[in-house]
């Protein structure tokens, strides 16, 4: 045997698999089709959202949290309806990750020296139905270092552990086959490909230069989802979520290919739920990009109108950071917009400045680099928008500003192949928005979610801007935004048990094989069942990854 256990994926929930391996002694092959830049792969990238329940920050911000409230959040998003079968071991992660979401994971992850940020963001607040989907209170914890900060350890553990003899890297090394004997997981087979320098996240060359084939009694698969290959997303794009797009920008790096997908099938392993997956809406193309069709999601707070692609406002609760799957649903389905692959922002400098926040790490420099004075300086104490933000106001082919309505729309018809928008539409709607700002209450469920979160302070403080009216030329200049649909994250995958041990269509384990991170629907083949909380994408592989270690070193002790 060349090792004790292979590990296919160098990302977070390979690391994490290898890092509890080779603390108890085993040997490992870490194999990726990367070069070692790439270690830590997706999540490298990420902003570093973590899903906490009753944390000391959500606590010393007055927020009341607790196990059953998270439990309930998390089945009524789920919508879990498939559980005499793919859904089946599913319900049983979630409710795994739940508890230890609200137990063991904050310790753990201070053992490996990641820590919070003070505020807690809230993501996804929900559809407005107590029993819906959606957060009821903050619990988007933001890790100093973003998602750099939660990868960096378990990439240093790694090398360590080569430099002690007890893993071994195989970067540029495609699989291409899981090898199964008799029933049993052997190792795998695949392609050299050739020296590739690329810089992380830069798609690389898929040229072989040799095969190889490596023996283990055990392997497990933590490749990651579909999220590059358009393709792929398409075929398998839910009839409930209406026409897949025909131009879409991409969130995630050009190896997010889901190739091993379907070779762990063809060595046994059952596929469940590959109909459920995570896409924003709110993606803007990169003025600098890295990938191909680099996309970078706006995490936007409360406060701008969101206008389809013919001008018409869309109702709650498809509001800036309440629905994700809901607003998309929406967009894909509703009448005269199938044809169109985008929607718009319009909102003013005053709220940009203080409401919007772009997911990633290279978008969030302050954080990544653990900057708590310059975090302060630039996001809490600083005059306009923050450095990255400004960058896409200026730079971005999806930004556009004026002094008035008028010209604004101009502007915004410019960004498409014929002129969709009518500016005297547009300004009725955004006039009768601006009639509710007269009052600390109203009727637009909008307004009353303005009100709500800065009841916060975590947002009011850093999040939210104060109410005004879009129309106030104090507060502008009027900024509109095109906004594209981002691919991101599979939801289906591999089926495992709470080991992490991949199942058959029987439901018996494949003996020798397991699965982690997203390639398992982030444990169970669905964790989120249909939507996700947010800050579930992270943990989801760090909680899979540990378990997949932990049992593989069981068996191969």
């Amino acid at each position: 045997m060349d090792a004790d256990v292979i590990v296919v994926g160098a990302g977070l929930a390979g690391l994490v698999a290898a890092h509890e391996l080779t603390s108890r002694g085993r040997r490992v092959a870490l194999v990726d089709q990367e070069n070692a830049a790439n270690l830590g792969g997706q999540a490298f990238w990420s902003f570093g959202g973590l899903f906490l329940v009753d944390s000391p920050e959500q606590r010393r911000l007055g927020v009341k949290d607790s196990l059953d409230l998270a439990w309930s959040d998390w089945q009524g998003s789920a919508g879990f309806d498939r559980t005499e079968d793919e859904d089946s071991w599913a319900v049983r992660w979630a409710r795994a990750y739940v508890e230890w979401a609200a137990g063991e994971k904050r310790s753990w992850l201070a053992g490996h020296g990641i820590t919070f940020l003070p505020t807690v963001g809230w993501a996804e607040r929900g559809d407005l139905r107590a029993g819906g989907h959606g957060n009821s209170v903050p619990r988007f914890h933001i890790a100093w270092g973003t998602g750099t900060g939660v990868v960096e350890p378990f990439v240093r553990y790694a090398r360590q552990a080569a430099r002690d003899g007890l893993l071994t890297f195989h970067h540029r090394h495609r699989v291409d086959h899981l090898v199964v004997e008799g029933g049993t997981t052997r190792g795998v087979r695949g392609t050299v490909l050739a020296a590739d320098d690329s810089p992380r996240g830069v798609a690389s060359n898929r040229d072989a230069a040799g095969e190889f084939e490596l023996t283990a009694p055990a392997v497990i698969v933590t490749s990651g989802g579909i999220g590059a290959d358009h393709d792929i997303v398409r075929r398998h794009w839910p009839e409930r979520l209406g026409t897949p797009p025909a131009e879409m920008v991409t969130g995630v790096p050009a190896y997010v290919d889901g190739r091993m997908l379907d070779i762990s099938a063809a060595a046994g392993a059952r596929l469940v739920n590959r109909d459920r997956m995570w896409h924003y809406t709110e993606g803007v193309r990169n003025w600098d990009p890295i990938w191909p069709g680099h996309g970078i999601r706006i995490l936007p707070g409360p406060s701008s109108l969101w206008f389809d692609a013919r001008g018409r406002r869309l109702p709650e609760p498809y509001l800036p950071g309440y629905d994700t799957l809901g607003t998309l649903r929406h967009l894909r389905t509703a009448e005269d917009l199938a044809g169109h692959d985008h929607s718009w922002f319009i909102l003013t400098r005053k709220i940009i400045e203080k409401e919007f926040a772009l997911s990633g790490s290279e978008q969030n420099p302050d954080i990544t680099a653990k900057d708590r004075a310059g975090f302060l300086r630039e996001r809490v104490l600083g005059k306009g928008a923050p450095g990255p933000v400004d960058a896409f106001l200026r730079r971005g082919a999806d930004f556009v500003s004026a002094p008035d309505l008028e010209q604004l729309v101009e502007k915004m018809n410019r960004l498409t192949e014929k002129p969709l928008l009518d500016a005297a539409a547009l300004r009725r709607q955004i006039e009768a928005r601006d009639l509710q700002m007269a009052n600390p209450y109203a009727k637009d469920a909008q307004v009353q979610g303005i009100r709500n979160a800065r009841r916060y302070i975590g947002d009011r403080l850093g999040r939210v801007a104060a109410p005004h009216r879009i129309l106030d030329p104090a507060a502008g200049p009027l900024i509109g935004v095109k906004l594209h649909i981002l691919t991101r994250k599979t939801l289906g995958g591999i089926q495992t048990d709470l080991d992490s041990r991949a199942l058959a269509a029987d439901g018996a384990p494949v003996e020798g094989l397991y699965a982690a991170g997203e390639v398992a629907g982030f444990g169970g083949g669905g964790v989120h069942g249909y939507n996700a909380l947010e800050g579930t994408f992270l943990g989801g592989c760090l909680f899979s990854g540990r378990a997949a270690g932990r049992a593989a070193a069981r068996q191969t002790a």
